[in-house]
């Protein structure tokens, strides 16, 4: 099972994935809470050269509440993290964390078919990238 779905954007520079995964995402209600920059972090705290990568931290407020409300260190896989990285041959990926699988180790019925739900709006995401 992956824990993951993805897609490389051919032809499509690192910012603009970025703002794509982002109106993809606010289709599908969520909005994203932060922004974490690896590239730039390690060249801050350690003086390391990495690709281009951000986390964004998606978060779809009925569904979060939601499932605080039935688990409430739910908190701990919350917001679901996007990936943007880009590759060696200029090609960008755009990975989304299965909500199924990060959730799978919480044994709780109500958050099995809440993140069902959380897993479909993530795939069209994906889905709707281009």
């Amino acid at each position: 099972m992956s824990y993951y779905f993805n897609k490389v954007l051919i032809g499509t520079s690192f910012d603009e994935a970025i703002e794509k995964a982002g109106a993809e995402l606010k289709k599908e209600g969520f909005g994203i809470l932060n922004e974490i920059d690896i590239k730039e972090t390690l060249k801050k705290k350690i003086d390391v050269d990495f690709k281009k990568y951000k986390i964004l931290g998606a978060c779809h407020p009925h569904f979060a509440h939601k499932a605080l409300q039935s688990e409430d260190k739910i908190g701990l896989l919350l917001p679901c993290n996007v990936v943007v990285e880009e590759h060696e041959n200029g090609d960008v990926e755009v990975s989304i964390v299965d909500p199924i699988a990060s959730m799978s180790a919480v044994e709780n019925k109500e958050l099995g078919s809440l993140a069902a739900e959380i897993q479909q709006k993530l795939k069209n995401v994906i889905n709707g990238l281009s």
